[in-house]
Order: C-alpha cells, then sequence, then structure tokens
C-alpha cells in the first residue's frame, strides 16, 4: 500500500513534512512502500494565489527553527503565482510512469521553486524540468486530475497542506508541531512523537 498525502507545491510545511516521511520510509529500509503526493491546489482552496511574502515569512521561520540547511533558494521575484500546472506535471509522472516516477518529480518541483528559486508557474521553466525528468508535459488530462484530487480531498476531510492518509489512518502535518499567538508570532518544533506514531503504522514490517 501507498502513503498518500494531500500537499500543494509552494507549501513550505509540505517541504519539510514530507522530506522528513521519506527520511523515516529511507531509514526504516520500507523503499517498498511508494508516496503519492496527490494536488492539494491551495489557490482553488483559497480563491487566490499564496503571497510570496507571507510564504518567505513561514520558511524563513522554518528554517531558523525546524530546518536550517532548507529553503537556501527561495525567491520571491520569481515566485509562481499559480502551482495548477506543476502539480498537473506531477500528476502526469504518476499517470505515466508510476509511483516512483511520481515521487522524483513531486519533490523535484518543491527542490527547484523553493531550493533553486524557478519559477513553477512559467512554461519554459516546466518543460525544462519535465526534459530532465523524462516526462511528457502535463495536458488537460492532467489539470483535469488536479481539481479531481481536490475534489476527492474534499470527500475524505483533508485539512490543509500536507496531510496523510494510510488506510483508514490520517493525520495533518506530523512531522511539525505549529502555533501562532499574536504575541510570540510563528513557532514551530519538529514534532518526532507524532511523526513516529504515525509512521510505525505506515512502515511497520510487513
Amino acid at each position: 500500500m501507498d502513503l498518500e498525502v494531500f500537499a500543494d507545491v509552494w507549501c513550505p510545511f509540505a517541504h519539510v513534512g514530507l522530506r522528513a516521511v521519506v527520511a523515516a520510509r529511507d531509514a526504516a529500509g520500507r523503499t517498498d512502500v511508494g508516496i503519492v503526493v496527490r494536488s492539494w491546489p491551495l489557490e482553488l482552496v483559497n480563491g487566490a494565489p499564496m503571497d510570496p511574502a507571507k510564504t518567505e515569512r513561514n520558511a524563513a521561520a522554518l528554517r531558523q527553527q525546524v530546518a536550517p540547511t532548507l529553503f537556501a533558494g527561495l525567491d520571491v521575484a520569481h515566485f509562481p503565482t499559480s502551482t495548477i500546472d506543476a502539480l498537473a506535471l506531477a500528476a502526469r509522472a504518476y499517470r505515466t510512469g508510476g509511483a516512483a516516477a511520481g515521487e522524483r518529480v513531486s519533490f523535484g518541483l518543491r527542490d527547484a521553486l523553493f531550493e533553486h528559486g524557478r519559477d513553477l508557474a512559467d512554461p519554459a521553466v516546466l518543460a525544462d524540468l519535465a526534459a530532465g525528468w523524462g516526462v511528457e508535459p502535463a495536458d488537460d488530462e492532467d489539470r483535469a486530475r488536479v481539481r479531481a484530487d481536490w475534489e476527492e480531498g474534499q470527500r475524505r476531510g483533508v485539512i490543509g497542506s500536507p496531510h496523510f492518509f494510510w488506510g483508514d489512518t490520517d493525520v495533518f502535518c506530523p512531522a511539525l508541531s505549529i502555533t501562532r499567538t499574536p504575541e510570540a508570532g510563528l513557532s514551530i518544533e519538529a514534532d518526532q512523537a507524532k511523526l513516529d506514531a504515525f509512521l510505525r503504522r505506515c512502515f511497520a514490517p510487513a
């Protein structure tokens, strides 16, 4: 069984959370478990694109508090105005290449945005990335899958990005404990206990 997660490419919390899950999977030697990243397009959820300045602040908080090696190349001047086509490219990779190809593209897109400052709304950028991964460009069927994922996520009770599912078990953002108060602002801690509790079920020996 594959581990499913609903997430958006430009969500910095998903960038950290997905890496934590992959690290745990690899440490457990469970490379037989695929990670299927489903689309949770926040521009449809919120009715507006992500705010680059807010994303930059959240990324800075994550980098300062829990992920010092990440977000080295985030460039708000080249922040995408949409992720629909990027999500569609990942959907294309899953559809034509299976879980391993989809996972590679899903993680590669996040690295391209957050570590290399590439604009994932630029068709030329997506074409270059797709060629490098050996994936055909997304088409209308793949873009339809993005909306279908969003609609399925609503039916399944997704509350945000990233939201993980394993069989009948689900958890929102298991790698992080996030609080926000007027006094302290955004506070983020790695929540290893919560992550371990979820992954023990996912990655238990077959």
